[in-house]
């Protein structure tokens, strides 16, 4: 069988198609068959629903290294890898954008590192300290993993959802209290948050978030508004932000460098950042939670076939997939090369 992978190739149409002969390995790449790859709900249906295509979406992976290129130190072969890889049957990735997945750990588990990295950078770059309090804005995928992340380190999370079944997957599993809205009228609340942490990109989240933070309490954009949902005036989050000296900025993921880079002279012209903490810092760390069970997501993963994935895209836009994640199983596809 052909290797195959997942193409948007018009709007709302989601195929299975052949990639064709696979490229020469460099000698820093590893490749090899993959394991399994992690749906994002909300990037990949926004991206079908797009001006411009083809698209090949996906950006998690777990894969096998069968092929390693002769400068890569390692990496045995074998060995289960995490990547930001797309939906397709092989991965092939320069070495130090792979990460071995910790022995033991289930690759459907391993890929929600990906995930993890979206908050990790608020986590990395936040003024809020462990002990303040947090509100994590919507209990997706993303949000949920959030809230996780910002309770193992100490913060004292609250989760807004409007959910019921996403509130209760939070109670579950450890971060409470829940709302379905932001608290506004709760003087206990108001001016006592440090930490917005919004996962929605609904303005009504950012606008309420802006009225419960403390002086220079930070309201961070991590979801992608990707429509305008209510008649909000830009004037309204402009008062809260001004009177009550707000830090509203962006969730961007990508401020922290790939890897941390230090100083070494006779590298000079290669560049360097210093920076203690990079994205490949976060995967690792959130690899290793999640290995260790220290972020809880038992029972809410499903495994589904690639070539089912028609049905797989449209029940996630309508809401029907009863799962918060949802991972294309791409063994069950059998021998490809």
């Amino acid at each position: 069988m052909p290797h195959v992978e997942i193409v948007f190739p018009a709007k709302s149409r989601f195929e299975l198609q052949p990639v064709g002969v696979l490229g020469h390995l460099r000698s820093h790449e590893v490749r090899g068959p993959t394991v399994c790859t992690l749906v994002s709900p909300g990037t990949e249906l926004a991206w079908s629903d797009a001006d411009h295509f083809p698209i090949w979406p996906g950006y998690a992976a777990v894969f096998r290294a069968d092929e390693i290129g002769g400068e890569v130190v390692g990496i045995e072969p074998g060995a289960l890898l995490f990547c930001m890889g797309p939906h397709r049957s092989f991965q092939q990735v320069d070495a130090r954008l792979a990460i071995p997945v910790p022995f033991g750990m289930e690759p459907e588990m391993a890929v929600l590192a990906r995930l993890m990295g979206v908050p990790m950078t608020t986590l990395m770059t936040t003024a809020a300290r462990p002990g303040d309090r947090v509100i994590v804005c919507g209990a997706g995928p993303v949000g949920f993993l959030a809230a996780q992340l910002f309770t193992l380190t100490g913060y004292e999370v609250m989760v807004v959802e409007s959910d019921p079944l996403r509130r209760r997957n939070v109670e579950r599993h450890g971060a409470s209290p829940t709302f379905a809205s932001i608290p506004i009228d709760d003087p206990s609340i108001v001016g006592t948050v440090a930490l917005v942490v919004d996962c929605t990109g609904h303005e009504q989240m950012v606008l309420d978030g802006c009225a419960v933070v403390r002086q220079r309490g930070e309201v961070v954009l991590v979801g992608v508004p990707w429509k305008r949902k209510t008649d909000i005036s830009a004037h309204a989050i402009l008062d809260l932000v001004f009177h009550n000296y707000v830090v509203l900025r962006s969730g961007w993921e990508w401020e922290l460098p790939l890897h941390s880079l230090g100083f070494k002279w006779e590298e000079l012209l290669e560049g360097y950042n210093n920076s203690p903490q990079s994205i490949f810092s976060g995967f690792r760390k959130a690899l290793g939670w999640l290995a260790t069970g220290r972020i809880s997501v038992d029972g809410l993963s499903t495994k589904v076939d690639p070539r089912d994935l028609e049905t797989v895209y449209r029940d996630l836009r309508e809401r029907r997939t009863a799962s918060l994640f949802v991972v294309f199983d791409w063994s069950l596809l059998g021998d490809i090369r």
